[in-house]
């Protein structure tokens, strides 16, 4: 396993690291919105837990809206279990998308009281990475200036050690950074774009300035790049998977993306290790990207995020899948 480092910090994760966000189970938004994942089990996850830690995996990454809070309370338990010490893994944590009563996800008060609501989750005295969820600071940024000082203040007060800023637009990356001067941004990561990951891209130009480093999640887009869903026969989900009202797994779209993977296996090979390997390396060839963040319920996903260990993309690869996907809107 390498260790990358977060920005000019000395805080270095592997490469393959996990993302915690299954371990939530099923959830549910205000209105109804299905934002959680089905089929979790404790005894398998912590099974998968234990390969990976076995591996070098050194990095969870979590929030508190994942299963509002069980994911953060399952990790600290599976990483006892498993008679672990959690300071001895980079375990990070996020704010923003639990409103709860407060007026904004990021009224300073609300961030305080979640960081401290995630730090007796996690049970741990501090948090390495915390982020701030998404770049929504209010109709005209209102709430920006005082979560960003609410970071600061929990830094001063050692509850986090670094902090990050998760965003979906180029735009809210663009207005956050210069004001929360985060080490870490996080994002989509995958074959399928947004292209936040190319050096020439916006967000690229803005990791190099600024020294930050990448988060990659969603690298495998939520299995759709393991061609393991059917066009003809398109997968339902069980209530409180967000995968449910994702238009992606409907068959349109599986028609649409099904021919680029069946080149895709054509080329290096048709299991599902093997297209998970390649979507992984793929994401940690991009110099700015200190590592992706795969989800995972049981040991055989974790044996898949894995095999990108043994993987190797040369440059005439990676044009390959450039060129393939090139235009397909993921």
């Amino acid at each position: 396993m390498k260790y990358r480092p977060l920005g000019t910090t000395d805080i270095k994760v592997s490469e393959i690291s996990l993302g915690c966000w299954t371990m939530g189970g099923p959830s549910w938004a205000e209105g109804g919105q299905p934002t959680g994942w089905t089929g979790v089990d404790e005894a398998e996850v912590t099974i998968a837990v234990k390969r990976a830690v076995d591996s070098g995996v050194n990095h969870f990454d979590n929030a508190d809206v994942y299963g509002l809070g069980q994911a953060e309370r399952m990790l600290a338990r599976v990483l006892k279990k498993l008679g672990l010490k959690s300071e001895d893994f980079v375990i990070a944590s996020k704010v923003g998308h639990f409103r709860g009563t407060a007026e904004h996800a990021y009224d300073p008060l609300h961030i305080r009281h979640q960081c401290e609501q995630s730090l007796k989750n996690l049970q741990r005295d501090y948090i390495d990475i915390y982020y701030l969820h998404h770049g929504d600071f209010g109709p005209n940024g209102e709430w920006l200036e005082g979560a960003a000082e609410a970071l600061d203040e929990l830094v001063k007060e050692g509850k986090i050690r670094i902090k990050g800023q998760s965003a979906y637009s180029e735009a809210d990356f663009e207005r956050a950074v210069p004001v929360v001067n985060p080490s870490v941004l996080q994002s989509w990561g995958n074959i399928l774009g947004p292209d936040f990951i190319k050096p020439e891209s916006r967000v690229g130009r803005l990791l190099a300035e600024k020294k930050m480093s990448f988060v990659a999640f969603s690298p495998l887009q939520k299995g759709l790049l393991l061609d393991k869903f059917d066009p003809e026969n398109p997968p339902q989900f069980a209530d409180g998977d967000i995968r449910a009202s994702d238009n992606r797994f409907h068959s349109e779209y599986l028609r649409e993306l099904r021919p680029k993977l069946v080149e895709l296996k054509a080329r290096f090979g048709s299991s599902t290790e093997v297209l998970a390997a390649v979507a992984l390396r793929y994401v940690l060839n991009h110099q700015n990207v200190a590592c992706v963040i795969p989800g995972f319920r049981n040991d055989r996903q974790m044996l898949c995020n894995l095999g990108a260990l043994s993987l190797e993309l040369n440059d005439d690869d990676m044009a390959f899948v450039d060129r393939l996907f090139g235009h397909f809107q993921g």
